[in-house]
């Protein structure tokens, strides 16, 4: 099978040489431009979403990029694109095949992911079926159809509020299109199955089924641990040191928290019922940042409170 190749540094903005932090920072400022929750052209911001979170899906991990770097040699931008030997995805080169010796090659459209990603990266899996055995003919074997198995990208906000998607399944040349429900507080790494919709049986055999792999899209402004969200929120050392009443993004919104007086770097403050689901709380998590310019007027105050100030964080127990 050959696949459309997609340079990923290209699609960040970034040279083929950037440091894991330019890659993220590249990352959040397109992922907030292009979220279809807040771009005007919410098909083409979805479309640019996607191309965004699958490079960064393979950028940001090191040992996906590794591999994707490691295949320079076997591409050619723009061109139709074949993994050489054994690199057929995560799982030993398996092919996008089902169980069954002549079975259809699939593809997916609606989940999110490129051929090329899911061809490299996605480590699709095909089984199911039986194998035929003892003394019985062919044409009297009933055979169940194998499995299909995929990935399929759910933003965050989907996996809160929940969905409906449609997928497209190409059997050969023969395309089927399901409608996929994403229920509210799914997990990354859950499977949805869709019964009956795999590669057909023979011999009078039930179909098998399709699985989808959640896979969480990256977000700008979370990390994800379980059902709960992280956010790093950026404070002036002025702000953790008197207190401050600070608003801060969650999936519903922006609500306002407040920063008690004499937060540490690191400190988590909780709010309760804003991550993914009825068990998921978003994590405030403080860093403290030091302004890298100053006027003179500014250092002159900096200056009298080193004098002033009895604090040495080197002896605090």
């Amino acid at each position: 099978m050959s696949v459309h190749y997609k340079d990923y540094y290209e699609s960040l903005g970034v040279s083929r040489t950037a440091s894991p932090d330019e890659i993220k920072k590249a990352f959040r400022k397109l992922a907030r431009e292009f979220h279809p929750d807040v771009a005007k052209d919410k098909k083409k911001a979805e479309e640019r979403f996607k191309e965004i979170n699958e490079a960064y899906e393979v950028l940001s991990d090191p040992g996906n990029r590794k591999k994707y770097d490691e295949l320079g040699a076997h591409w050619k931008s723009g061109a139709e694109f074949r993994p050489p030997p054994g690199q057929g995805g995560f799982n030993g080169g398996q092919s996008f095949r089902g169980g069954r010796a002549g079975a259809e090659e699939f593809h997916f459209g609606g989940t999110g992911f490129s051929d090329f990603f899911e061809q490299l990266f996605g480590g699709r899996m095909r089984g199911g079926g039986f194998s035929q055995r003892g003394g019985f003919a062919p044409e009297e074997m009933a055979e169940r159809g194998a499995d299909i198995e995929g990935d399929i990208m759910v933003t965050l906000e989907e996996a809160a509020h929940g969905s409906v998607r449609t997928v497209n399944v190409t059997h050969g040349e023969r395309r089927e299109s399901h409608q996929v429900k994403i229920p509210p507080g799914i997990a990354e790494g859950q499977k949805l199955r869709l019964t009956g919709r795999g590669e057909s049986g023979s011999g009078g055999g039930e179909s098998g089924d399709l699985y989808l792999r959640v896979r969480f899209a990256k977000h700008p402004d979370f990390e994800v641990e379980g059902h709960n969200l992280l956010h790093e929120l950026e404070l002036a050392p002025w702000e953790a040191a008197l207190g401050a009443e600070i608003a801060v993004p969650t999936l519903a919104g922006r609500v306002n928290i407040k920063i008690p007086a004499g937060t540490a770097s690191g400190q988590k403050l909780r709010v309760r019922g804003r991550g993914l689901g009825k068990e998921g709380d978003l994590f405030v998590v403080t860093k403290i940042v030091v302004p890298n310019k100053i006027t003179d007027a500014q250092k002159k105050l900096w200056e009298q409170l080193a004098h002033e100030s009895k604090f040495n964080p080197r002896t605090q127990g």
